[in-house]
């Protein structure tokens, strides 16, 4: 039987939330685009709202297709009965809206609901929940201005539902704490403080799922100064492209299954993982303390089962392929789901 997939690329927000999208689903699509067993079509949404169906994510097909309306587009694609849908679209709107559209549709998504994601997206209250089941989080607050901040320094200012380390400021002096706040509201309606956690080290833990059991992944460690900033994770090449900072060996790392501070971060994890309702696979960043004890910072609920995914690379470190991690997730829906 081949499956009918779709793959939702692109951002209603801007042209960089394209590029993004469309670094993650060409790494999908050139790892599945020749498996038999599934096929492939294309739903785009570029800025402002319009949909297409190209034939590839490049720039030039995306151009030569059709543009049509949301109403439009939701007829071709209940015309089309797909089996799954693969939401690879980073905005906000793209992480909520979007695939409550697909809920609406009845096409079943791989990865979490919106409900997760809009919690996680806002920091602040992703950070309350796994307080509230045990997990240890840095002092914080939410700002939208600089006055009455009781924290103090050093502190760390981060917009409170920006993505890709943007607006991050680690503050040290009383006179940079205004300026990081509004630098911050630049990205967000409001600002995250949150108490300097001495760095020991930076990790990020991945987890999946099977059949109910969560599997912990081997942690990817980051090299970190003081705190990660956006020229940590992405930049553009001299032809203008976007590409993953992250990935280069000098930027990240796995982390040996035996190291002491992995049953202590997996077991932070797994507290994340089950009070935030995530389902299919996880993904939780982590401060590690000069005393070796894990902080939580954030979650990041993506994976686009591209080969240079985080959580299909922790994945490969585990001895579980990308299509095998596909086919876990696939697994986790229903039967119901996938054949209505």
């Amino acid at each position: 039987m081949t499956l009918s997939v779709l793959v939702l690329v692109g951002s209603s927000v801007d042209e960089f939330h394209c590029d993004l999208s469309r670094v993650y689903a060409g790494g999908f699509l050139d790892a599945f685009g020749d498996d038999p067993a599934y096929r492939f079509e294309v739903a785009f949404v570029s800025p402002g709202g319009l949909w297409s169906f190209p034939g590839g994510i490049d720039s030039a097909s995306v151009a030569a297709a059709q543009q049509m309306s949301l109403a439009q587009a939701v007829e071709v694609m209940s015309s089309w009965h797909f089996d799954v849908m693969v939401p690879q679209m980073f905005c906000l709107p793209g992480m909520t809206t979007y695939r409550s559209l697909f809920d609406l549709l009845g096409v079943p998504y791989v990865g979490n609901g919106p409900d997760v994601m809009a919690m996680t997206a806002d920091k602040a209250r992703a950070r309350a929940v796994v307080a509230a089941a045990g997990v240890a989080v840095p002092a914080g607050e939410v700002v939208r201005s600089a006055d009455r901040i009781g924290l103090g320094l050093p502190v760390v200012v981060k917009p409170v539902d920006s993505d890709n380390s943007m607006g991050v400021t680690l503050v040290r002096e009383d006179s940079a704490l205004a300026p990081a706040v509004r630098e911050a509201l630049t990205y967000s309606a409001a600002a995250l403080v949150e108490s300097y956690i001495p760095l020991g080290r930076e990790v990020r833990c991945g987890i999946i799922e099977s059949g109910g059991e969560l599997i912990c992944l081997p942690l990817e460690e980051y090299a970190v100064e003081s705190v990660r900033s956006s020229a940590d994770k992405l930049s553009r090449t001299t032809d203008g492209d976007l590409y993953l900072v992250a990935k280069e060996q000098t930027k990240a790392w796995m982390v040996d299954v035996s190291d002491p501070i992995t049953d202590e971060v997996w077991a932070a994890a797994r507290l994340c993982y089950r009070s935030l309702g995530c389902r299919h696979y996880g993904l939780f960043d982590f401060r590690i303390d000069p005393d070796g004890r894990p902080w939580f910072l954030e979650a990041g609920l993506y994976c686009s089962y591209s080969p240079s995914s985080v959580v299909a690379v922790m994945a490969a470190a585990a001895g579980i392929s990308v299509d095998r991690l596909f086919a876990l997730s696939l697994r986790e829906l229903s039967v119901k789901e996938l054949s209505s």
